[in-house]
């Protein structure tokens, strides 16, 4: 199975991108004008433009407690939290088998050992 990777888009990426698009502008026929350092684009006592419809219109409505609902919820919460781990359970010992090594670290024999 192929999978592909989508490609991450660099800043230079961007850049290309939006030089292209004004390159194509510009040879269309469009026009860039050039606004001085300091102006700003609203006039002076004109207030910013609101879009066309305005948001958030309705009044806003009053929230419904639930008392009842949260104190169910903390109720649960602070049962899970009193819960006790179960209790372990004890091994029985189990055989093994043990290398026993000379003082030169070769190994003599081996013997069975409980754990």
């Amino acid at each position: 199975m192929i999978r592909h990777v989508k490609k991450i888009i660099t800043k230079a990426d961007i850049r290309a991108h939006l030089e292209r698009e004004m390159t194509r502008f510009l040879d269309k026929g469009g026009r860039v004008e050039e606004i001085p350092r300091g102006l700003s684009g609203h006039e002076n006592g004109q207030s910013m433009m609101l879009p066309s419809r305005r948001l958030f219109i309705e009044p806003s409505l009053e929230r419904t407690p639930i008392p009842e609902v949260v104190a169910a919820i903390e109720a649960r919460r602070k049962s899970a939290l009193k819960r006790t781990p179960a209790p372990k359970r004890n091994r029985r010992p189990q055989r093994r088998q043990k290398t026993i090594y000379d003082d030169f670290g070769e190994p003599l024999r081996r013997v069975w050992v409980d754990d």
